[in-house]
């Protein structure tokens, strides 16, 4: 029989052996973003039950869903790659898997790189080729347009960048009709414009941290003050674009006043922000926002269902 100190010893390896999968695990996860994924994939199943009318089969939105935060993961993993320069730099991603050591450069770009292939098959077999091609696009555009080219060139970085965020939707849409309809594009449109007010709150937070990685955020090149004239610029835009599902009869009037009702307290805050000019206000508008978007979609979705 194994004396007790040999089993002890046994015991205590297999814990530690557990606790460093568990920590690997943790790692590799972290660069697939799962914090900026969440609201994404909540938006990509609003989009099918707005597209269906009511929910999709649970097989085809788990299917969606997984297929989305795999080709997710991929872009995130793949920019953590690219940006671990700089990540190394800014306070609020040093912590992450690269800056900090716990994953390695070459890891990293093959895990991406694994994941945007396994999204690719999975939406392929389980879903369909389009919503498999959509969301592929979004993975290259985020990486080759957005991390590659805009972030660190021009001003117009999140403007443009934000094309990559807003594919989701036409991903849930596509996996539903396997089409992309008018209707799909405005919902790629709101996604599109909230991205910039949105973002810019937050860089209006972390405008140090950009400045010393050399990033060419809008108010680290244009100042405080502009960025968040062109807050209330985009919030206002926001607000009359989603007015258009209401005239194009792809919504009811119940959309249309939760829409005025959500968009009108994104644009008071942003006016607020423009005479407040205190990192309070930047703060409140950025958490907004997030839940800005989760309302409006949820709201659609409440709508198409109820008519």
């Amino acid at each position: 029989m194994k004396s007790l100190e040999i089993i002890d010893i046994e015991k205590s390896d297999a814990k530690s052996s557990l606790v460093l999968l568990r920590q690997t695990l943790a790692s590799y996860i972290n660069l697939m973003k799962p914090h900026v994924t969440v609201l994404l994939l909540g938006i990509t199943v609003a989009a099918m039950a707005i597209a269906q009318r009511g929910l999709p089969s649970l097989g085809l939105v788990l299917a969606t869903v997984l297929g989305g935060a795999l080709a997710a993961g991929s872009a995130n993993c793949i920019n953590c790659y690219i940006d671990r320069d700089i990540d190394q730099i800014m306070g609020r991603t040093q912590r992450r898997s690269l800056p900090s050591g716990r994953v390695q450069p070459g890891q990293a770009l093959f895990f991406g790189i694994i994941l945007g292939i396994s999204a690719f098959i999975l939406l392929t077999v389980f879903v369909n080729l389009l919503s498999a091609l959509l969301a592929s696009s979004a993975i290259l555009f985020y990486v080759f347009v957005y991390t590659l080219w805009l972030k660190r060139s021009t001003v117009q970085n999140i403007v443009i960048g934000g094309a990559a965020g807003s594919v989701p939707v036409l991903v849930g849409w596509a996996a539903v009709t396997n089409s992309i309809s008018l209707t799909a594009v405005l919902l790629f449109a709101i996604i599109f414009f909230w991205t910039p007010p949105h973002f810019w709150a937050l860089s209006l937070l972390i405008k140090k941290d950009y400045a010393k990685a050399n990033i060419p955020m809008l108010p680290v090149v244009k100042g405080d003050e502009e960025t968040r004239r062109q807050i209330l610029y985009y919030s206002v835009l926001l607000l009359a674009l989603t007015t258009v599902l209401f005239f194009t009869h792809a919504m009811g009037l119940l959309y249309l006043i939760g829409a005025l009702l959500l968009g009108g307290i994104l644009v008071f805050m942003a006016i607020r922000l423009l005479l407040d000019r205190t990192k309070k206000r930047a703060s409140t508008l950025f958490w907004y926002s997030n839940c800005y978007l989760a309302l409006i979609f949820a709201v659609m979705v409440i709508d198409r269902v109820i008519r």
